[in-house]
């Protein structure tokens, strides 16, 4: 492997669920019903684009105006949750970027928080990000804020290869803790690793084209696509 392109909440960073128990609160708020299966497709997801179709799924006519607000509301007791219930490196997480780094391996975060979101959380828990760094955490993160369209789309993903000069496909693997992580990785050619530290059961990657599902990210290093 070149390139492992990873997922944040749920995935290397443990913020207990937060921003999943946030984004229902909000679309419930305004009377949307959403069934755990229906909702659990959209999770991973860029959150705008999210709170719009939950809205909608939900039975809520969702115009422009309550979308702002939802989103905005969302933003505003997502932060909250997060200086209450600070988020963390999930356990072993930080060792295992700093091995892959180590081997010649470059490590990309991607996520479907806006950037001033996603900044504040890698502040919050002392990760930095440079290419080819050794004194930063990781190599790169890339929002889905960023790119034409989140996931399950590919671009994240072919951004990040961009950002650190990857052009092989076969050489890269993307790993998070939804079917949107899953399917993003497969529409991108990469392989697809489903993580189980976060929103997903094993029982949710079932039917899906992944390639390997782990318990946590902390495992990587030893499996076999990611030794010398």
């Amino acid at each position: 492997m070149d390139l492992a392109v990873l997922d944040m909440a749920g995935t290397t960073i443990d913020d207990g669920n937060v921003v999943y128990q946030v984004l229902r609160a909000v679309v419930e708020a305004e009377g949307a019903v959403v069934d755990h299966e229906r909702f659990l497709g959209w999770t991973g997801t860029e959150k705008r684009w999210a709170i719009e179709n939950l809205l909608r799924i939900g039975g809520v006519e969702a115009d422009d105006a309550l979308i702002d607000r939802t989103w905005a509301r969302f933003r505003a007791d997502l932060a909250a949750a997060y200086v209450s219930r600070p988020p963390r490196p999930l356990s072993g997480v930080p060792e295992a970027l700093e091995q892959l780094r180590a081997r010649g391996i470059k490590v990309v975060l991607t996520t479907g928080f806006d950037e001033e979101t996603a900044d504040a959380l890698l502040r919050g828990i002392g990760w930095t990000t440079g290419a080819g760094d050794p004194g930063a955490t990781v190599d790169g993160m890339v929002c889905a804020t960023q790119v034409r369209a989140g996931r399950p789309a590919p671009y994240m993903i072919h951004h990040a290869m961009e950002a650190v000069g990857s052009i092989d496909v076969h050489e890269v693997a993307a790993a998070g803790d939804t079917p949107a992580d899953v399917l993003a990785a497969h529409h991108a050619g990469v392989r697809a690793i489903g993580v189980l530290s976060g929103a997903s059961r094993q029982a949710d990657f079932a039917t899906l084209p992944v390639d390997l599902v782990v318990e946590s990210v902390a495992a990587l290093p030893e499996h076999p696509l990611f030794t010398p």
